[in-house]
Order: C-alpha cells, then sequence, then structure tokens
C-alpha cells in the first residue's frame, strides 16, 4: 500500500464516510503500511471530540475507532497530500463542495465517490458532477480526469459494516488500474470489494435501488405481505436494468453486488434510510416532514424524480419509480399506491430487458 496512496482523506463525517474511515485504517494496520488517513467533517466542535474520545457519538456511540484516523474540519488541510480522496457528502451538496475546495486537491488525486443519486437540475450521476466541476476548477489537469474518478456502491449498510461484519463492494473506474488502487485501500478481513470498469452500471444500480427501497418501505409501513415486496423488488430490478443500459451500462452488473445486491440489502434492511423514510410514509408522515423524524439523508427523495425525468427523456418506462414520485409530489396516497404498481398493461415478463 506503500506505493498506491501516501494519504486518503475520506471528505463526509457521517455515518458512511465515517465507516469508511475505519475501512481504510484497519486495512492500512493489517498491511502494516504507512498510508496516512484523515476524516474531515465540517463541524469543528464534532471532530474535536472525535479526535479527543475516536468516538462519532451522532452515529456510532460506543465505537471506538482506530488511533491511526486523524480529525479535522478544516478541508485544506484534509486534501494536502492526498492522493486518495473520498467523496462521502450528500449527492445534492456534491457540485457545491467541490466549487468550494476542488483546488485543494492534488493534481493526480483519485476521487472516490460514495454518494447515491442524482444531481437535480442536470440529472447527472456523481462521477458526470466530478468531471463537470473539476475540468472548471482545475482545467489544466482536465485531461486525465475522468481516468482518476471512480464510484464504490454494493450492499454497504454502515451499521453493519461498524460492527465489521462479512461485506462485499465493487470499485468501478473507467480504468481498471484505478479501481484496482482504491480497493487495495480498502480490503480487509470484513470488507471485499471487487472491481469493475461499469460506472455507469454500478452508478445506477446504488441511486435507484434507494428509490425501489422507498417503495418497498411503503408496502411494509403498510402491513403488506412478502409477496408484495418481493414483487416489488424484482420488478425494481427490472426497472432499473432498462434505464443502465439505456445510458450504456452492463446487463452483468445488475446481476451482481451493484445491481441485485444492494438492492436488496436496501429493501429487506431496517437500517436501510430509504426504507425507513417509505415506512414512516406509509404511517402518515408526509413527504415535507420527513426530515423531523430522520436524522440521516434518504437520498430516495431527492433523486426519484430526477430519476422519472432521466427516464422519460430516454423512453424507459418505470412504473414503480412513477409511482413513488407520485406520493412524494403528494399526487396520489400511499392508499393509491398499489392499484398504480399492479393496473399496467399486460405483457411478457422478457419484455424488462426493452425499452417500452
Amino acid at each position: 500500500m506503500q506505493n498506491i496512496a501516501h494519504k486518503v482523506a475520506i471528505v463526509g463525517a457521517g455515518s458512511w464516510g465515517t465507516a469508511f474511515a475505519k475501512i481504510v485504517a484497519d486495512t492500512v494496520e493489517t498491511h502494516g503500511a504507512s498510508t496516512g488517513v484523515v476524516l474531515w467533517g465540517r463541524n469543528a466542535d464534532a471532530m474535536s471530540a472525535m479526535a479527543d474520545t475516536r468516538i462519532n457519538e451522532r452515529y456510532f456511540p460506543g465505537v471506538v475507532l482506530s488511533q491511526s484516523i486523524e480529525y479535522t474540519a478544516d478541508i485544506q488541510h484534509a486534501l494536502a497530500g492526498a492522493d486518495i480522496v473520498v467523496l462521502a457528502v450528500p449527492a445534492q451538496s456534491l457540485r457545491e463542495n467541490l466549487l468550494k475546495w476542488g483546488s485543494f486537491l492534488e493534481p493526480h488525486a483519485i476521487l472516490v465517490s460514495l454518494a447515491k443519486g442524482l444531481e437535480r437540475g442536470t440529472g447527472y450521476r456523481m462521477s458526470e458532477v466530478i468531471q463537470e466541476v473539476l475540468t472548471q476548477v482545475s482545467p489544466v489537469n482536465s485531461n486525465d480526469i475522468s481516468g482518476r474518478i471512480c464510484v464504490l456502491s454494493g450492499p454497504n449498510l454502515a451499521k453493519e459494516i461498524i460492527q465489521e461484519e462479512p461485506t462485499a463492494s465493487v470499485v468501478a473506474a473507467s480504468s481498471e488500474q484505478t479501481a484496482e488502487k482504491v480497493a487495495a485501500i480498502c480490503a480487509n478481513s470484513y470488507f471485499r470489494p471487487y472491481t469493475n470498469t461499469d460506472i455507469v452500471g454500478v452508478e445506477i444500480g446504488g441511486l435507484v435501488k434507494n428509490v425501489i427501497a422507498l417503495c418497498v418501505g411503503i408496502c411494509e409501513g403498510k402491513d403488506y405481505g412478502d409477496n408484495s415486496k418481493a414483487s416489488v423488488m424484482t420488478r425494481g430490478l427490472a426497472e432499473t436494468t432498462r434505464l443502465a443500459l439505456a445510458l450504456g451500462g452492463k446487463l452483468e452488473t445488475m446481476s451482481g453486488l451493484a445491481g441485485m445486491g444492494d438492492l436488496i440489502a436496501t429493501c429487506s434492511s431496517p437500517l436501510s434510510r430509504n426504507h425507513m423514510a417509505g415506512k414512516h410514509l406509509a404511517q402518515g408522515v408526509s413527504p415535507e416532514d420527513l426530515g423531523t423524524v430522520m436524522t440521516q439523508t434518504a437520498e430516495s427523495v431527492k433523486t426519484a424524480p430526477v430519476v422519472a425525468e432521466l427516464a422519460q427523456r430516454h423512453g424507459i418506462e418505470m412504473p414503480i419509480t412513477e409511482a413513488v414520485v407520485a406520493v412524494l409530489q403528494n399526487r396520489i396516497t400511499v392508499d393509491e399506491l398499489a392499484p398504480k404498481l399492479l393496473g399496467r398493461a399486460l405483457k411478457s415478463e422478457s419484455a424488462h430487458l426493452s425499452r417500452s
């Protein structure tokens, strides 16, 4: 690892950012490497407390993190000398953050996105946001930016990872060499990264499953049985696959960790914030009030309408996504959701790979 990264910076000290910092620190210690690991958070008091206790009290109370992690609220210090920068900020704030501190990035740094969403307004995937912003911020180094962008996705529930429960994930980059470098800094006894060059498929799988998980959460909140939830998950994967293929993704990605694997975990687990958001909606919480009953961001709430718009532009039918959007926009109630899901024209199941 000494030859791969002198320093790894994780930007964002939320649940996933903190868990990933632990993964990297544990990997470094396992290999006896001298790679520095720094975790940045915007709240100076919270980062100071973490530096003193090595505990993220808000997300993982009682979990003591590695002594090798450095904690800071100084973004310029965090990024200085970092060969790999892990972006663990919400999808809708990624552009704003990159515009603020993109100039602090080392010209050779690999950028790893952990966010799962589409940007409102542009419909861009996170890798596309990174590409566009860094081309603006650092035009001199813009030629090689695409080769330094990486995304990580899969069935990665942070609360399970922080307890070192065995987990696999996918690291995708246009360059296999870039993907391998990132995989090397997060491969340890409980976290197994696989590499992939299908950035589109990995990102689409990771973001659409949040929308499907919200729908499954609604089903659970309404006390629908396993038949209903399994049907939504299966047809949700079909929707995800149609969109991914239309955008240039690969079919095999959707049957792997970043597709089916992530979908199963997010739809099934009570630890999933998107699943929980759906349950809250089913229990009478309005879409506007979700932020008052949840401490973490459910990306699907903001991403679902953008997914629907993207699908419409490409002529892709996504009935589950459209129904979720209708609930979020208060055009239908959760009680009206089931007929929207099942009241489609009859067709062959294999039609899920077609564009219509």
